[in-house]
């Protein structure tokens, strides 16, 4: 049956669910909106900041959102909201299913499978435009999952202005389908690998939801 899944704690700022990691970026921003609002009335300058960073504070607390959802049933969820970019059969037999993260998209990204994490590593690279070919080189975290299907490999990569990826949980953690794994800041692509013989059930350009839409079939 489908279920709600829960992680360890989030941060969070007035009731709004928030990502886990997002107060460096929202608490010196929502003060500034904040104490600007406050002096605004006394301040031409206060009300000349007041508001540009009430629309940064708005803008963040809207990227940093982190929903509850009802998980899907499936072998292979998607690991992350956005649109399937490219869908790409590999030298090795598997077949690489690209997601494109806009910054409007919920930034946390899930488990595409329940199993248990063999491996979580960081590689230094650029940071170009996550749509570009080039993004190949970006920095990423690379993850492995050992699953009923064997080994899962699902890759976060930075783009042009997302600069830190935060994973959530170490090596040897075990994880349920559509658990919370990491949150990459601003844009980005998470990249899943689905093993040989398992066929695709999404297609170039289709809006994906992290925890809820099936990416192989039947």
């Amino acid at each position: 049956m489908p279920h709600s899944q829960t992680s360890a704690p989030r941060d969070s700022l007035a009731g709004v669910r928030l990502a886990r990691g997002a107060s460096p970026w929202l608490l010196p921003t929502v003060a500034t909106a904040a104490v600007s609002l406050l002096r605004a009335r006394r301040s031409g300058t206060a009300k000349a900041v007041a508001v540009p960073a009430t629309a940064l504070a708005a803008g963040m607390l809207w990227f940093f959102r982190d929903p509850e959802r009802e998980i899907t049933r499936g072998r292979v969820i998607s690991p992350a909201d956005g649109v399937v970019q490219s869908i790409m059969p590999w030298k090795d037999g598997r077949t690489r299913v690209a997601i494109f993260m806009s910054p409007l998209n919920v930034h946390v990204n899930r488990a595409p499978l329940a199993g248990t994490v063999t491996s979580v590593e960081h590689v230094p690279g650029g940071f170009v435009p996550a749509f570009n070919k080039e993004s190949e080189n970006n920095e990423r975290v690379v993850w492995h999952f050992d699953t009923e299907l064997g080994d899962i490999e699902m890759i976060q990569i930075a783009g042009a202005v997302a600069r830190r990826i935060v994973p959530y949980v170490p090596q040897g953690t075990k994880v349920e389908q559509g658990e919370r794994v990491g949150l990459i800041r601003f844009g980005s692509r998470v990249d899943l690998y689905l093993p040989e013989g398992v066929e695709v059930d999404v297609e170039v350009g289709q809006k994906t939801v992290a925890g809820v839409t099936r990416i192989d079939r039947d």
